[in-house]
């Protein structure tokens, strides 16, 4: 209950703003628990909590959403830089892509390209650990420990873990115990509720590639600590009342109802130190009633403070619009908590712009929006156009790289008569120049050369863009010192 004693009405606003702001990730990570962990009626339901679902399967054109109103916060981006498109709250549980919710049609920020299809689980560490395992595996992998919030509580994969076998242990705030023989890594969480999106490395998309990867995917285990270790179950957490959630619970005081329910599942003491700032918050809210108990009541409110709390929502979504508005890349949006902080903000870009997107470390994106002639968007149905990588500035990516191709406006893959979507490092057959270099043939029309057609990244008639991915990119690509070459026209 709210203690109006201890409430300051001028105070109300900025706290109301800085919770909205704060809420965000939490409530889009529970948006996609709800539909995958919960609901078994939604399409994306992977089974419950501890259960992987895998989709081996690169999508195709027919994969694409379908258009859903909404309403385009901003679009933000520089040609031959890594960019971010900016939208409101997406209205697909099934990808990490960014969702622009005026057509509700992927964009090319997140990693459903095709090269790293997903393996998604949902776990429940309220009363024992899970033990994750992974077979030896030398193609790219990932599997992310993401936390309430979007913040990862740590990577088991390819860069963090490498390539070997192994058992991984999953550990909630309030387990006290020590790790059993067998086990590789310990991961600390900050939340009792946590999700893994899995990202593996597909070879190719010819049906022997995609049974390949589904029999990789299909190694991924996990247990409760008890059945690996062979001790007696704990007695089970109480199952808690799951608020039923609605699209429209982030633009008004119930969001606060939400947060409150899922603060439950987020204490501010663990062994997981949070930041002063969060601790600030969190008292403020308390004081609002919102203390993680699952209780508050917007009803219960003196009329002034939920007008106060109202125009803290609209400030806290401005604020957002604007700083989607500037953004310029995804640099520092995702990451551990030690290196996200308390930026509330950038937490929030991050959950809208791409929901669980990797750190460039694991992945870097860039785009071309514009060929060099200064054409924005590019338009195949106007000119063919190259892109040129010189032999000593090929993508330079430890684990692959691929690019792919998108019509626009809607950000849909392009149906052409090779079935090919992407070009990367996986594609048979590219055709190196006589210097060494690499040149994509990117049009509508196949190319009549052979050496041309072996490179053709088909294009629709009319506009375009182009998206590259790099997994594991190379320092300088980190540091800026590699650049996208420009998209000619010819």
């Amino acid at each position: 209950m709210v203690n109006p004693a201890l409430v300051d009405p001028a105070t109300v606003r900025a706290t109301a703003a800085e919770a909205w702001i704060r809420a965000q990730p939490i409530l889009r990570t529970y948006r996609a628990l709800y539909a995958q962990a919960l609901d078994d009626a939604d399409p994306s339901y992977v089974g419950g909590f501890g259960v992987f679902r895998h989709r081996p399967q690169p999508p195709t054109p027919a994969d694409t959403p379908a258009e859903a109103p909404g309403v385009t916060l901003a679009a933000a981006g520089t040609t031959g830089t890594a960019v971010a498109v900016a939208v409101a709250v997406a209205t697909s549980t099934d990808t990490v892509t960014a969702t622009s919710t005026a057509t509700a049609t992927a964009t090319v920020l997140g990693d459903e390209a095709g090269d790293t299809p997903y393996s998604r689980a949902w776990l429940d560490l309220r009363t024992e650990p899970w033990v994750l395992t992974v077979p030896a595996e030398d193609r790219y992998r990932v599997l992310p420990v993401q936390e309430l919030d979007t913040v990862y509580a740590g990577f088991i994969g390819s860069r963090t873990t490498g390539p070997e076998a192994g058992d991984h242990l999953v550990a909630g705030p309030d387990w006290r115990g020590e790790p059993p023989p067998g086990i590789r890594s310990v991961i600390r969480t900050a939340t009792r509720l946590v999700g893994i999106l899995g990202r593996t490395r597909l070879t190719g998309n010819t049906p022997a590639e995609v049974a390949e990867l589904a029999a990789v995917q299909e190694q991924y285990r996990l247990r409760p600590l008890h059945e690996y270790a062979g001790t007696p179950a704990p007695p089970p957490a109480p199952d808690p009342v799951w608020p039923v959630w609605r699209e429209e619970v982030p633009d008004g005081l119930e969001f606060l109802a939400f947060l409150d329910f899922l603060l439950g599942f987020f204490p501010a003491a663990g062994p997981v130190p949070l930041p002063p700032a969060e601790t600030d918050l969190r008292g403020r809210l308390v004081d609002l009633g919102v203390d993680g108990r699952g209780e508050f009541e917007p009803a219960t409110l003196p009329l002034e403070l939920r007008t106060e709390i109202e125009r803290g929502i609209a400030d806290g979504r401005a604020q957002l619009t604007h700083a989607i508005a500037g953004l310029r890349d995804r640099t520092g949006l995702f990451g551990t908590r030690d290196r996200i902080g308390a930026d509330f903000l950038r937490q929030a870009v991050g959950a809208a712009t791409e929901l669980h997107g990797l750190p460039t470390e694991e992945a870097w994106y860039g785009r071309w929006e514009a060929d060099s002639a200064g054409r924005r968007p590019p338009d195949a149905a106007d000119h063919d156009h190259v892109i040129r990588f010189a032999p000593d500035a090929l993508p330079p990516a430890r684990s692959g790289w691929s690019a792919t191709l998108y019509a626009l406006p809607d950000h849909r893959l392009v149906d052409n008569t090779l079935d090919r979507y992407a070009i990367g490092d996986r594609t048979p057959g590219l055709v190196r120049d006589p210097d060494g270099g690499l040149t994509l043939y990117v049009q509508h029309k196949r190319p009549a050369a052979a050496d041309h057609s072996a490179n053709w990244l088909p294009a629709p008639d009319g506009p375009f863009t182009v998206v590259l991915r790099l997994y594991g990119p190379d320092p300088v690509v980190l540091d800026g010192r590699w650049r996208l070459p420009p998209l000619d026209p010819r």
